[in-house]
C-alpha cells in the first residue's frame, strides 16, 4: 500500500502541470504572460513557504548553497515560467506541454554524465519510446505526412512557430532545473528552496510586466479567470513544485523525471475537456509510447537484471 501511495505522490506533479497547462492556455491570451508566470510563482512560494513554517521544517538557505540557489533561482523560476507562458500563448496546452516534456531526455543525459546514474540498454530503450511519443504527440501532422511520404506538401508549408522554440527553451530550463537541485540541498532544506526560489524568482517578473503596461497591473479577468489561475499556482505551482523537487533531490534522478512524458497526456486530455482539443489517432499512438517509455525506463534496472539472470540458468 506504502508503495502505491509513494507512485501516486511521485506522478501528482505531473498530473497537475499538465492540467495546470490547460489551465493557462486562455489566460495567457488576454494577459501579459509575465504576469501569469508572476501569479503562477508568488502565491505558490508563499504557500510553500507557509507549509515548510507549519511542518516545523528548516526554511534557512545556507550560506554554502547561496551560490547555487540563485542560479536555480534564474534558471527554474524565472527563466522556465518566462519561456513557459510565452510558449503557451503560441502553441496551446496540449503541444506546449508536449514539447516542454522532452527535458527527461536532456535530465538523463545529464544525470548520467554530473552523477553517474546508470541508463543501460532497457533505459536507453525506453528514453527512444518517449521521444518517438513527443514526436508522435506534438509534431504537426502536415510534417509527419511530408516524412513519409503520405503528403504532397512541401516542408514549406507546414506550419511552425516560434512558441515551440519557447517550448523547447522552457524544455531546457527546467532540465538544468532539476540538476540543480542536487547542488542547491547539500545542506538546505528541498522544500524551503523550493517556497524560496518561487517567490524570488517572481520578482524579475513582477518588474517587467510593471514596466510594459505602464504599472496597469491587474488584467479584465472573470471570476472564472481568477479561479483557473488559482488553481494553476496552488496545485499546479505549490503542491506540483514541492512534491517535484522534494522527489528529485531524494530519488533516483533519471527514472523520476522521466515520469515527465506523462504530462503531455494529462494535458491533452484535459484540454479535451476544458478547451474541446481532441487527440488524432497519431496523437493516441504517442500516448502509448509515453506510457511504455515509462514503465521501460523506470523498471530499467529489474528488467535488465531478469534478463541476464533468464539468461544464465
Amino acid at each position: 500500500m506504502n508503495s502505491i501511495l509513494n507512485w501516486l505522490l511521485m506522478i501528482l506533479p505531473f498530473a497537475l502541470w499538465g492540467t495546470s497547462m490547460a489551465a493557462m492556455t486562455p489566460l495567457v491570451s488576454n494577459a501579459d504572460p509575465e504576469f501569469v508566470a508572476s501569479l503562477r510563482l508568488l502565491p505558490a512560494g508563499i504557500l510553500v513557504l507557509i507549509t515548510t513554517y507549519l511542518l516545523k521544517r528548516d526554511l534557512k538557505i545556507y550560506r554554502c548553497d547561496l551560490k547555487w540557489f540563485f542560479v536555480f533561482t534564474i534558471v527554474d523560476a524565472t527563466f522556465f515560467q518566462f519561456f513557459l507562458t510565452y510558449g503557451i500563448e503560441k502553441t496551446g496546452a496540449g503541444l506546449g506541454s508536449v514539447l516542454i516534456d522532452s527535458q527527461p531526455l536532456l535530465v538523463a543525459i545529464l544525470a548520467r554524465a554530473i552523477f553517474g546514474n546508470l541508463i543501460n540498454p532497457i533505459g536507453w530503450l525506453g528514453l527512444i519510446f518517449g521521444l518517438g511519443g513527443i514526436v508522435f504527440l506534438g509534431v504537426p501532422q502536415e510534417f509527419l505526412g511530408n516524412w513519409w511520404l503520405m503528403s504532397d506538401k512541401s516542408i514549406n508549408d507546414v506550419a511552425f512557430n516560434f512558441g515551440e522554440l519557447w517550448m523547447l527553451a522552457a524544455a531546457l530550463a527546467m532540465a538544468l532545473g532539476t540538476i540543480l537541485i542536487r547542488f542547491t540541498c547539500t545542506k538546505s532544506d528541498s522544500v524551503a528552496v523550493t517556497g524560496w526560489h518561487m517567490v524570488l524568482g517572481s520578482l524579475p517578473l513582477i518588474v517587467k510586466h510593471c514596466l510594459q503596461t505602464s504599472f496597469k497591473i491587474i488584467p479584465d479577468w472573470s471570476l472564472f479567470d481568477w479561479g483557473l489561475m488559482s488553481f494553476a499556482s496552488i496545485f499546479g505551482g505549490a503542491i506540483a513544485y514541492g512534491l517535484f523537487f522534494y522527489f528529485a533531490n531524494n530519488k533516483e534522478i533519471t527514472g523520476f523525471s522521466t515520469l515527465a512524458f506523462l504530462t503531455p497526456v494529462f494535458a491533452l486530455l484535459s484540454g479535451g475537456v476544458w478547451l474541446d482539443e481532441r487527440l488524432t489517432i497519431v496523437q493516441w499512438i504517442g500516448v502509448v509510447f509515453v506510457l511504455i517509455s515509462v514503465f521501460l525506463v523506470s523498471q530499467r534496472k529489474s528488467l535488465w537484471e531478469n534478463k541476464f539472470s533468464d539468461t544464465t540458468i
